[in-house]
C-alpha cells in the first residue's frame, strides 16, 4: 500500500496541476510496490503512468512545461543548473556498504523532525569517494528524487575565475542559496577541476576557492544536503575528511553488480537464452556506467536491425569495445 505522505504529496501534486512532479511520485509508489514484491501491482502502474506521459506528449510544448519549483535567478543562474531527477534508490545497483550508508541518510533526513527534538542533527554532508561512472552523481539525484527535492549542480566553470578573490566570492553566493532554498547541492570534481587550468595563477585561485570551499562547508547550518564528489580521494588530505558528515566510497562493479546491471538494462530486449557468465566476464573492470552504455548499445542494434531481443555477439561486441577503450585511456 501507499504511504500516507506519498497520497498527500500526489494529491498536492494534482491539485497543482504538476504533471512532472505528479508523475514523479506516481513513479516512486509503483518503485516502492516492487521492492515490497507486488511486481504484478507495480508493473500496471508503470503502464497507466506512462500511458498517461504518452498521451500529454500530443498537447503543446507550452502545455507540457511544469512550473519549477525553484529555479535559479541573476548571478545565482550562471553559477547553478537545477534538475528535478526521478532516479530512485531501488533503481541503484551498489555495494551493500553504500546502501546500507545511503539508506541511513534517506532515514535520517525523513525523521529529521525527530532528531532535532532530541538535540540530534541528520547526516546532510557527504563526501562521495570513487572512479568516475561509479555511481556518484546518481548518488546525488536519487537523494534529491526520494527526498523529493530540487537537485542544484554547482557549475565550477562560471565559479572559478582568473581575478583573485571573485571565485570566493561566487561560492558564498552558493552557500547563501543554501540557506535560502533547501536542496541537493552538488559539487562535482571539486577537488581536481583547477588542474585543467592552464596557468600558474589559475590553480593557485582554485586552491583559495577549495580552501574556502571547505571552510563554508564546515560552517554550513542550512537544511540543505552538500553532496561533493572526487575520483581522487586518495590524494585528499585526510584533514579535510573531518568536514562531512560521512565519507561514502565508491568502487567498480563486482560480479553480483555486473549481473544485476545487466539485467536491468537489457530487461526490455534481453533474451532468455543470454549467457549471463560470458557477458559478466566481458564486464570485469568496467565501470556501472560503461556497462549500461553497452547494454543500451547493443538494444540500439537489436531496434535498428528490426530483431526483437538483444543478441549474446552484440552485447559482447559492445563490452569488449568500452573495455577496449578503457585500456587505451590508460596507457595513452
Amino acid at each position: 500500500m501507499a504511504r500516507a505522505d506519498q497520497l498527500k504529496a500526489l494529491l498536492r501534486a494534482y491539485a497543482g496541476n504538476e504533471d512532472a512532479q505528479f508523475s514523479a511520485i506516481a513513479l516512486q509508489m509503483a518503485a516502492d510496490a516492487a521492492q515490497k514484491g507486488h511486481i504484478r501491482l507495480a508493473a500496471e502502474l508503470k503502464s497507466l503512468i506512462e500511458a498517461g506521459q504518452a498521451r500529454h506528449q500530443t498537447q503543446p510544448v507550452q502545455a507540457l512545461r511544469p512550473t519549477p519549483l525553484a529555479q535559479p535567478k541573476g548571478e545565482l543562474a550562471e553559477l547553478l543548473t537545477v534538475q528535478y531527477p526521478r532516479h530512485h534508490l531501488s533503481e541503484m545497483v551498489v555495494s551493500p556498504e553504500v546502501s546500507v550508508k545511503l539508506g541511513r541518510v534517506l532515514r535520517e533526513q525523513r525523521h529529521h523532525e525527530r532528531l532535532s527534538g532530541h538535540g540530534l542533527a541528520p547526516r546532510r554532508k557527504l563526501l562521495l569517494i570513487g572512479p568516475p561512472g561509479t555511481g556518484k552523481t546518481l548518488t546525488a539525484s536519487v537523494l534529491a528524487a526520494e527526498l523529493r527535492l530540487p537537485l542544484f549542480v554547482a557549475r565550477f566553470d562560471s565559479l572559478i575565475t582568473k581575478f583573485m578573490g571573485e571565485s570566493a566570492s561566487k561560492l558564498r553566493l552558493v552557500f547563501e542559496s543554501l540557506k535560502n532554498t533547501r536542496g541537493v547541492y552538488l559539487f562535482d570534481e571539486f577537488d581536481s577541476l583547477g588542474l585543467q587550468r592552464g596557468s600558474q595563477h589559475d590553480v593557485a585561485e582554485m586552491r583559495r576557492t577549495l580552501n574556502m570551499f571547505l571552510q563554508l562547508i564546515e560552517q554550513d547550518s542550512s537544511d540543505s544536503l552538500i553532496v561533493a564528489a572526487t575520483n581522487h580521494g586518495d590524494s585528499l588530505d585526510t584533514a579535510l575528511f573531518r568536514r562531512f558528515d560521512d565519507v561514502i566510497r565508491y568502487d567498480t562493479p563486482d560480479e553480483r553488480q555486473i549481473e544485476q546491471l545487466l539485467r536491468n538494462s537489457l530487461a526490455l530486449l534481453g533474451h532468455p537464452g543470454l549467457v549471463y557468465s560470458e557477458l559478466i566476464a566481458a564486464g570485469r573492470t568496467l565501470s556501472h556506467s560503461d556497462i549500461v552504455r553497452a547494454c543500451q548499445d547493443a538494444m540500439k542494434d537489436a531496434v535498428l536491425e528490426q530483431r526483437p531481443h538483444v543478441s549474446q555477439d552484440s552485447v559482447l561486441q559492445h563490452l569488449a569495445e568500452r573495455s577496449a577503450s578503457l585500456k587505451h585511456m590508460k596507457f595513452s
